[in-house]
């Protein structure tokens, strides 16, 4: 099992949700973070004082996947955050040690992507 984590621009949030749906990946966390990676570093004017931004708003994707599901996460996170410019964002992939439903006490691969597989 793996835990797949995508971290992509806010405004490509739904494509990958688009993205992962037509991928049949199911079971997924969507947080709001922050961060700084390849961007340049943004001056925005705030009361009249001129600041420099140094983190942007972000989208993290958080999927636990079975092993066979690990490239079509992936591919499919690529598919719906790419715009071919800078600041489109990172993925990892981690190992998963354990997963559990706690509706159904599954575990591992009964608690992970693909559903009822």
């Amino acid at each position: 099992m793996k835990l797949v984590i995508g971290i992509v621009r806010p405004e490509q949030a739904n494509e990958v949700l688009e993205a992962l749906y037509r991928a049949e990946v199911r079971g997924f966390s969507i947080s709001r973070v922050q961060g700084h990676g390849g961007e340049l570093d943004r001056v925005e004017t705030y009361r009249g004082t001129t600041v420099k931004m140094g983190l942007s708003e972000k989208v993290r994707f958080e999927v636990a996947v079975s092993d066979s599901f690990v490239q079509k996460t992936v591919d499919a996170l690529c598919e719906g955050a790419r715009t071919g410019e800078v600041g489109d964002g990172k993925i990892f992939v981690v190992p998963l040690e354990q997963a559990i439903r706690i509706r159904t006490g599954d575990t591992d691969l009964g608690a992970v992507t693909p559903v009822g597989q």
